[in-house]
């Protein structure tokens, strides 16, 4: 992991850490440089309870979901992160956007890009955001593509998030990244965010469960915590592996 570039796009301020907090955090501890999205704050749509407040506003909403962010990143040792406060439920994609996106992807050179998959019942901005960052990623390697005065890229590496529901959004894991040694990190950037602390349990749950997964897959029994994604590509190396 020491030097590789990771990009990681998450559609509002909960979902990178929730899905991949874990994994974010071992790429940041093994030394790799780790650039974060974040596009919108979720407050349309990932900030109910904050809701519930009297008197709310909109731009309050946003400054809570500001400090949970900033937190939770510090907690995961993410320093270089970039909040594009796109408006969520229903989030549109603009040319503007995808030049945006593509000066950021040609700026990072991701080895990898971590995202949302292409398939999430019940949340229409995942998948939104997950055809995003797909197109766009693939913008980035044509050299015809010149919106930008940066150089194309070789083809990123490109995972999707496990959806919030699993087996309704059809979610079967293709990679699943052992993250015992940092799933305090994790666990200490969930409780951050207030906001949702009803997904907390649920994903504390998840990843134990991708830990048995891990377990029973590798035969490692030190694997005690888990988080799984989707792969977009296949895996290319000269053996099956």
């Amino acid at each position: 992991m020491k030097n590789k570039n990771l990009l990681v796009v998450s559609a509002h301020a909960g979902d990178f850490i929730w899905r991949a907090g874990g994994t974010i955090a071992k790429y940041v501890k093994e030394g790799a440089n780790v650039t974060l999205i974040i596009l919108s704050f979720g407050a349309r749509g990932e900030s109910n309870d904050l809701w519930n407040i009297e008197g709310q506003t909109l731009e309050n909403v946003k400054a809570v979901r500001r400090a949970e962010i900033e937190a939770a990143a510090k907690h995961l040792g993410v320093t270089n992160y970039e909040i594009w406060d796109y408006e969520d439920y229903h989030m549109e994609i603009t040319p503007e956007r995808t030049l945006q996106l593509l000066q950021k992807i040609r700026e990072v050179r991701p080895d990898i890009i971590l995202s949302h998959g292409p398939k999430d019942a019940f949340n229409p901005d995942h998948e939104t955001v997950s055809r995003f960052v797909f197109e766009t990623s693939v913008l980035a390697t044509s050299n015809g593509v010149r919106d930008v005065d940066l150089p194309c890229i070789k083809q990123a590496k490109l995972f999707g998030f496990e959806p919030h529901q699993s087996e309704i959004s059809d979610f079967k894991p293709d990679v699943i990244v052992d993250i015992t040694d940092t799933y305090e990190q994790k666990l200490a950037a969930m409780n951050c965010f207030k906001a949702q602390k009803h997904l907390i349990d649920y994903y504390a749950a998840k990843a134990a469960l991708r830990g048995n997964h891990a377990r029973r897959c590798s035969g490692k029994n030190q694997y005690k915590y888990a988080e799984a994604f989707y792969r977009f590509f296949p895996l290319v190396g000269e053996e099956l592996i």
